[in-house]
């Protein structure tokens, strides 16, 4: 069901969130990242941090954070010692938040192609107590812009088909910017270590998780001085991303 905010809701006291962002080789973007969500978490009245993952950059990304960690009181920068992947960044991160006692873990990207702005929309989700909450480009007046158009009609032909399988109140299954309860994370194992994890998050979390709730926002695309993106349209990309939903169809 989607979900309204604020009923039965949790009360500030009990009401807490880590900010998950993996980084692997930003070094040129990764001050700006924390500058900017650092921003917004400061202005929020409940327990929150930003944590970083340091996924084993073979650039300046990990002598920037250590140079940075000390200016931000709400920052914490956890590091490996060699890339281990998307997946595996993500999920160091919440289990840290889940050891730091944290009710949320928010995660999104570290080129801020989605705005941390957005943030708090999710903390008024997160009051209600929702279980699951996706931001969407797709429904509720979010958008995309300054992306190639191949891209889109690819993401929303992708979304249609895994929404109808999922069969879920959201219609932007495959967005990375995204809150769940810490304590349902820690009731699943995820595998994948790939982006395809947003799929198999939202796959072993279908049979636990109540309450939905959307958040619009406005994608951008990534900024030309960062690195390229390591996403690639692929014919297996397609297979990993669409193969949960299927499953999920299915009844497997």
């Amino acid at each position: 069901m989607l979900a309204s905010p604020h009923a039965s809701g949790l009360n500030g006291s009990e009401l807490s969130f880590a900010v998950v962002i993996p980084m692997y080789n930003e070094e040129v973007g990764a001050a700006r990242c924390i500058a900017a969500v650092s921003s917004v978490l400061q202005q929020q009245n409940v327990r929150c941090e930003l944590v970083v993952v340091e996924d084993g950059s073979n650039d300046g990304t990990k002598r920037i954070l250590e140079a940075l960690t000390p200016s931000y009181s709400n920052l914490r920068v956890l590091y490996h010692p060699h890339n281990r992947g998307y997946g595996r960044a993500l999920l160091t991160g919440a289990e840290y938040a889940a050891d730091a006692g944290f009710t949320y873990v928010l995660f999104m990207d570290s080129d801020l192609t989605n705005d941390p702005a957005d943030i708090p929309k999710f903390l008024d989700q997160m009051k209600g107590s929702v279980d699951v909450i996706k931001a969407t480009r797709y429904s509720d007046g979010g958008q995309v812009r300054g992306v190639p158009l191949f891209r889109v009609l690819i993401s929303r032909i992708g979304n249609l088909i895994a929404g109808a399988l999922f069969r879920l109140p959201l219609y932007d299954c495959t967005n990375g910017f995204r809150a769940v309860k810490v304590e349902l994370l820690s009731r699943i194992r995820i595998q994948e270590n790939n982006f395809s994890v947003i799929m198999e998050e939202l796959y072993r979390l279908k049979p636990l998780a109540q309450t939905y709730a959307r958040v619009p926002v406005t994608l951008t695309n990534r900024a030309a001085e960062l690195r390229g993106t390591s996403f690639r349209y692929r014919p297996s990309i397609f297979v990993d991303y669409l193969k949960y939903p299927l499953r999920s169809f299915l009844g497997v």
